[in-house]
């Protein structure tokens, strides 16, 4: 199995990307995947062999290809911290009582629709921004990607309540509490 960072790892690079893309778009062999990337034979054959090598595609005996999708939701779960990691000193029973019915498996069930309910969530995913770091879009989304796939909601949630700010494509944390 893939961890996350090996799965970001293979697709930082824009050849492997753009095969990966074809094949989400169902390219199912080495011709479809190069007419629809635009690649030359080999930089599509070396970047189909790295995903290949790397488990995160499949090639069966008559050469059709096959993405195996479901690594990035294992990676994402065992990324994801555990229930018992969540913050619950027991001083608090509400948000106690919030993240049981919000929160399974380290994972978002769904975003709290009443404020108040939301809050205490938003609360808990502003501790995985570290104070002073500066992040980019596309990290924040790989952060809250491990909570939810709606990253776009929960992004703008946590800067409409005041727990991020940003600025020219940059996130910072702003707000929350803090760990004492």
């Amino acid at each position: 199995m893939l961890d996350a960072g090996a799965l970001a790892g293979l697709l930082a690079d824009s050849d492997r990307r753009a095969v990966f893309a074809a094949l989400v778009l169902r390219a199912t062999s080495f011709e479809d995947v190069q007419r629809a990337t635009g690649l030359d034979a080999k930089a599509a054959g070396r970047a189909l062999s790295r995903l290949v090598e790397s488990g995160l595609v499949e090639r069966d005996d008559d050469g059709a290809l096959y993405l195996l999708g479901e690594a990035f939701s294992l990676a994402a779960r065992a990324a994801a911290p555990a229930a018992e990691e969540l913050p619950d000193d027991g001083s608090d029973p509400e948000t106690a009582k919030v993240l049981r019915a919000f929160v399974r498996d380290g994972r978002l069930t769904s975003i709290p629709m009443p404020r108040t309910k939301r809050l205490i969530v938003l609360d808990v995913l502003a501790q995985e921004f570290e104070p002073g770091r500066r992040y980019t879009e596309a990290m924040v989304n790989l952060i809250l990607g491990k909570w939810h796939p709606d990253t776009a909601a929960l992004r703008r949630y946590l800067v409409d309540e005041g727990f991020l700010d940003r600025d020219a494509g940059q996130y910072w944390r702003v707000g929350g509490s803090v760990d004492a």
